[in-house]
């Protein structure tokens, strides 16, 4: 692999995850535009030093790192998540560092299409489903109430 070609698919995957980290940080998330942008760039570090190996020996399998990259994101993300008696916060935070993981494999095999597109359909979710989220959850609350109003009249 060329430089030239090495820097593309970096930039790339800095862009994406960085993409990812604004929305997560307009939103006051833990995890932000360093984050995510970290994620990616570091994911795609290490997927390219996958293909090194195998182009410069010829020998090797680069699907193993990314394997070891979904196992050891699964970590990074463990580690937002927060558990409040039923409560739980940041699972949507974990997700998207786990997709910012993948979004940063995408680059360095030089998918930049998928990349693009894929990072687009993520920001979609995290911010279309937001006002799902929001209805349900209000959905909830007056089913909540109205059984407690239940309750107390009997």
């Amino acid at each position: 692999m060329e430089l030239i070609d090495f820097i593309i698919r970096i930039l790339a995957a800095t862009a994406a995850g960085g993409a990812l980290g604004l929305e997560r940080e307009s939103n006051n998330k833990s995890a932000g535009l360093r984050t995510h942008t970290l994620v990616s760039l570091s994911a795609c570090i290490f997927a390219l030093i996958s293909l090194r190996v195998v182009e410069n020996t010829g020998t090797g399998d680069p699907t193993r790192v990314l394997g070891q990259i979904v196992t050891g994101i699964g970590f990074l993300g463990a580690g937002v998540i927060l558990h409040r008696g039923a409560n739980v916060q940041g699972l949507t935070t974990a997700a998207t560092i786990w997709s910012s993981a993948a979004l940063g494999c995408l680059a360095a095999f030089g998918f930049y299409w998928e990349l693009a597109a894929a990072t687009v359909l993520i920001i979609f979710v995290n911010t279309a489903f937001k006002k799902a989220d929001l209805w349900f959850l209000k959905d909830r609350e007056k089913k909540k109430n109205s059984d407690k109003d239940n309750d107390f009249l009997e």
